[in-house]
């Protein structure tokens, strides 16, 4: 049976007003109230169409996170929240208070997420937990996800008993954070839900997920019980590489029996680290790191080992997504993907060699950006990467020479909420101070599209992916921009949000 919807009373950004159909999940229609001309593939029947009034709010593309990893943005609420720590002696006794809030009830680990100890006067050690902590394990995860701090039992729980400090980075956090999502199913898809609700009433309709995890059982097992508010396309990283190509899984291909929400996503390479945790691989040494061991940080899947997996994954089908934020891993993830003569994306590309903005475009490898993490990066930014940060989190750069953008949150290192993405991305300043390299900013249609799937405006033939605004967000002042009101949500043509 045909399903039509006709949107009335809706203005396009800009101030145009234009009704909208919709036929079957896609839109059919877009044209001047009461002179609306039908596509060609038009048959509904206009006694069954369900009309619904705008009343003069604004429509746009339904908006899309280009990066999360939605089983820890899930978590992260039920964790201890450390994020107001402006030292290791503060996290410390953030936890010590939980502790003794807690109890001797509560045996079980303690896991505290969003600590910053780029910019701490003093260093994480697992003693200054121990203190307060006695024989609890307690595992603190930073808000980058690639360092995490434990105590003395938590590292016995991990075979990491005779670590010198307990701060474990890169790889060696990966296996302990890989473990903290070991949550009874019922109880994670549900909290997952919550978020894919959340993110809904954000105006998103689809996620990249990049979650660690074997994606594709967990998303279907949850869109076939009822969780469709969000279209999913799931990561595959080099572990699960083997598996997903006997599975003959290809990015772009659907996974039957979930509704046409459910996609294969691209193949995921980490190759270097993170700014706060100094091992984003650079050219340069990091200040008060010189002549030590990693001081221009870490290469953690070598160029010559990194060709070969990304040769061996595009052959199968699927498209790379390479984690690169220093320089020097830009330069070596755009070498790889000049020498395989594939396109792909990098994702996060905080530092570039000038050099290097230009091949992006030339390959064909969308710059998958975060551009919220300027805004809680800029410190650390400033007195780890001096002199450069004119080419740090460089989106103007970017566009100007010809990439394309995908935006996204990388959730929960930033909110999974497209509108402070994009605000952080036009005005470049998150708090009172001025805007960090303004010069970098890019306009809100430019930051729309790169939110939108490659959609720059609702046409007929589209899919029915629509939100809908109280506020223009082409001159919404900075305030309405970061905390857009969205009235409602469109995903395929049925509402997953709506406070009309």
């Amino acid at each position: 049976m045909t399903e039509s919807v006709l949107l009335t009373g809706a203005r396009l950004p800009g101030g145009a007003r234009a009704d909208l159909l919709l036929v079957d999940g896609r839109i059919d229609s877009v044209g001047e109230p009461d002179g609306i001309v039908r596509g060609a593939s038009s048959s509904h029947d206009d006694a069954s169409t369900q009309i619904i009034d705008l009343d003069g709010r604004y429509v746009i593309p339904g908006l899309w996170d280009k990066h999360v990893h939605a089983t820890q943005w899930a978590l992260v609420s039920r964790r201890l929240d450390l994020s107001s720590a402006e030292s290791a002696a503060d996290a410390v006794a953030i936890v010590g208070q939980r502790l003794r809030q807690a109890g001797e009830a509560d045996a079980g680990p303690l896991v505290g997420y969003g600590f910053r100890d780029g910019l701490w006067p003093d260093a994480p050690h697992r003693g200054l937990l121990d203190a307060v902590t006695g024989a609890r394990p307690v595992i603190l995860v930073s808000a980058d996800l690639h360092c995490c701090w434990l105590n003395s039992a938590a590292l016995a729980e991990h075979g990491r008993a005779e670590h010198p400090t307990g701060l474990l980075r890169e790889d060696d956090c990966f296996v302990v954070t890989r473990t903290l999502g070991d949550v009874e199913t019922e109880t994670l898809d549900s909290w997952v839900r919550d978020t894919a609700r959340a993110a809904a009433a954000r105006g998103v309709v689809g996620v990249v997920d990049l979650e660690m995890s074997w994606n594709v059982d967990d998303w279907t097992r949850r869109i076939r019980s009822g969780a469709t508010e969000l279209r999913v396309r799931f990561g595959i990283y080099p572990q699960h590489l083997d598996r997903a190509i006997d599975a003959g899984l290809a990015t772009g291909a659907l996974i039957a029996g979930t509704h046409g929400l459910l996609q294969v996503g691209p193949f995921k390479v980490i190759t270097d680290g993170s700014l706060n945790t100094r091992t984003a691989y650079c050219f340069d040494e990091y200040p008060g790191l010189e002549g030590l061991a990693h001081s221009r940080g870490l290469l953690n899947v070598p160029y010559d080992e990194l060709v070969p997996m990304l040769r061996r994954a595009s052959q199968a089908g699927l498209v790379p997504a390479v984690h690169a934020i220093g320089d020097h891993a830009n330069k070596l993830a755009l070498d790889a993907f000049e020498r395989l003569g594939v396109g792909g994306s990098i994702e996060h590309a905080q530092l570039v060699a000038e050099s290097d903005f230009e091949r992006f475009a030339r390959l064909g490898v969308t710059a998958g950006v975060q551009p919220e993490h300027a805004m809680d990066d800029r410190d650390v930014a400033d007195k780890y990467w001096p002199g450069r940060t004119g080419r740090a989190f460089a989106l103007a750069s970017l566009l100007e020479a010809g990439a394309d953008l995908a935006l996204g949150s990388d959730a929960p290192v930033a909110p999974l909420d497209p509108w402070i993405t994009i605000a952080a991305a036009v005005v470049r300043t998150g708090d009172d101070r001025a805007p960090w390299h303004p010069e970098q900013s890019i306009s809100v249609a430019d930051a729309l599209f790169a939110s939108a799937d490659g959609r720059r405006a609702l046409e007929p033939g589209g899919p029915a992916d629509i939100a809908v605004l109280d506020v223009d967000p082409l001159s919404a002042s900075t305030d309405e921009l970061r905390r857009m009101p969205v009235a409602a949500t469109l995903l395929a043509g049925r509402f997953t949000h709506n406070a009309l």
